[in-house]
C-alpha cells in the first residue's frame, strides 16, 4: 500500500494561517490523502490540517514580551520536535514566526528532513548575518516580495518568488457597496476601518489610541461609521474591556472576523503595521499605519533596524505612500488628523490609490500554486 505524503507545517499568527491554508489547498489538490500536521489556525484546519497546539500560543510580539512566555514557547518547541522526529514528514514548512520556525527547521534538517521557510524574515532590514543561519536551516526560501528574492539570489540560496497569495485572493476592483450591505452599513455615509491587529500585544499597545482616535474622528464628522473587526474571541474580549475600562470608542462597531469585508467597505483604514497594511493596499484604500511596542523593545529595534519604512506599501514603493505613526507619534490626535485628511480630501490621495494598483499587479503571481510546486519540486514529487 502506498504511503501517503506527510507534511509538517508550523504557522505562528493570523497572516501565516492565511498563507498556510492556501498552500494546503493547493497541495491537497494534488495529494488528497496527504497527512498535514503541526501548528496552525482555523483556516488551515478547515483545509484538513491537524493542529497539535493552538496557534494563539505562538502569537507573541516584541523582544521583551517573548521573555515572559519563554518557558511555554520552549515547551511547545520540544513537543513539536519530538512529534516530527518520531513521525518524520517528507518535508517541513515553517511559515513566518522565524525565531520559532527557523530553529525547528535547523534541527529537522540535521535529521535529514527537507525544510522550507515561507515568508522571508526581515534579514534585508536588520541582522543581515542571519543569512548564514538561514542557509544552514532552510533548503528553500519562498519569498513574497521581489526585493527579498533578489537578496537571496545575491547570497546563492535556493529561493522561489511566488508573489503574494493575497494579491490573487483579493479582487482588483473592490466592491464597497456589497461590503457595506454585508456589514449592515449605510453606503451613503463614510466608513472608517479600525484594525488594531490580531495579537494581544498589538491591542495592548495601540488599542486605546485607536479607540480614542475613533472618538475624535466622530466628533469632527458625526456621520462617520467606525467598524473594528476582532480577529477572534480573545481579541474581542480584550477590545471590549478597553472600551469599558477607559470609556472610549463606544461608537465603534465590533464585528467578528470579516477583516477583508471591513477593508472593502471602508473609505479610510487605520491599522497596525504588518501584513494587514498590504491587504489594505490591495483593497485600494487610503491607509494610516500605527504601531507601538514596549519602550525597551523600541529602543533596541531603533538601533538595529536599517530601513526607512516599516509598512509593506512603503517598502514596496521605496517611498512614503502612507503615513507611519510609530511609538510617541501614534497619539490619538495624530491618528485622527491623518484619517480625517483622507476622508475630507479623498481626491488628493488618488495618486496613492493608483500606485496600489501597480503593487497589486506586481504581486499577482498565482502564489499558492507556485508555492506548492516549489515545495513538491524540492522533494522530487
Amino acid at each position: 500500500m502506498k504511503t501517503p505524503l506527510r507534511i509538517g507545517i508550523i504557522a505562528g499568527e493570523a497572516s501565516g494561517d492565511i498563507l498556510g491554508a492556501g498552500l494546503i489547498k493547493s497541495l491537497r489538490a494534488r495529494y488528497p490523502d496527504a497527512v498535514i500536521e503541526g501548528i496552525g489556525g482555523p483556516l488551515m484546519i478547515e483545509q484538513g490540517f491537524h493542529s497539535h497546539v493552538p496557534m494563539e500560543r505562538l502569537s507573541v510580539m516584541g523582544l521583551v514580551e517573548v521573555l515572559g512566555r519563554i518557558r511555554e514557547l520552549i515547551g511547545i518547541h520540544r513537543k513539536m520536535y519530538r512529534l516530527f522526529k518520531n513521525n518524520p514528514p517528507d518535508v517541513f514548512i515553517g511559515i513566518d514566526a522565524p525565531d520559532f520556525t527557523l530553529r525547528m527547521e535547523r534541527k529537522l534538517k540535521q535529521l535529514g528532513i527537507p525544510t522550507v521557510h515561507y515568508v522571508s524574515p526581515s534579514v534585508w532590514a536588520w541582522r543581515k548575518k542571519r543569512i548564514f543561519k538561514i542557509k544552514e536551516s532552510t533548503d528553500l526560501m519562498l519569498t513574497l516580495l521581489p526585493f527579498e528574492s533578489r537578496f537571496y539570489q545575491q547570497h546563492n540560496m535556493r529561493e522561489c518568488f511566488i508573489g503574494h497569495p493575497l494579491a490573487d485572493d483579493i479582487s482588483m476592483e473592490p466592491n464597497r457597496n456589497n461590503a457595506c450591505q454585508t456589514l449592515g452599513l449605510d453606503v451613503n455615509r463614510p466608513v472608517v476601518g479600525v484594525l488594531p491587529g490580531s495579537r494581544g500585544g498589538e491591542i495592548k499597545y495601540i488599542g486605546r489610541s485607536l479607540l480614542e482616535a475613533s472618538d475624535l474622528i466622530q466628533q469632527a464628522m458625526p456621520e462617520v461609521q467606525l467598524v473594528l473587526p476582532a480577529a477572534n474571541e480573545h481579541r474581542r474580549v480584550q477590545i471590549e474591556a478597553l472600551q469599558e475600562m477607559s470609556n472610549v470608542g463606544k461608537s465603534v462597531q465590533i464585528v467578528d472576523g470579516q477583516s477583508r469585508v471591513v477593508m472593502e467597505a471602508s473609505d479610510v483604514i487605520a491599522l497596525a503595521s504588518g501584513t494587514a497594511t498590504l491587504e489594505a493596499a490591495l483593497h485600494k484604500k487610503p491607509i494610516v499605519v500605527v504601531y507601538k511596542m514596549a519602550s525597551l523593545t523600541y529602543a533596541i529595534a531603533k538601533r538595529i533596524v536599517k530601513v526607512d519604512y516599516i509598512s509593506l506599501p512603503n517598502l514596496l514603493a521605496q517611498k512614503k505612500l502612507v503615513p507611519e505613526l510609530i511609538q510617541d507619534e501614534a497619539s490619538p490626535e495624530a491618528i485622527a488628523s491623518e484619517v480625517l485628511k483622507r476622508l475630507k480630501h479623498a481626491q488628493e490621495y488618488q495618486g496613492v490609490v493608483d500606485e496600489f494598483y501597480d503593487i497589486h499587479r506586481l504581486l499577482q503571481q498565482g502564489g499558492n500554486e507556485k508555492a506548492a510546486t516549489a515545495v513538491l519540486d524540492l522533494i522530487g514529487k
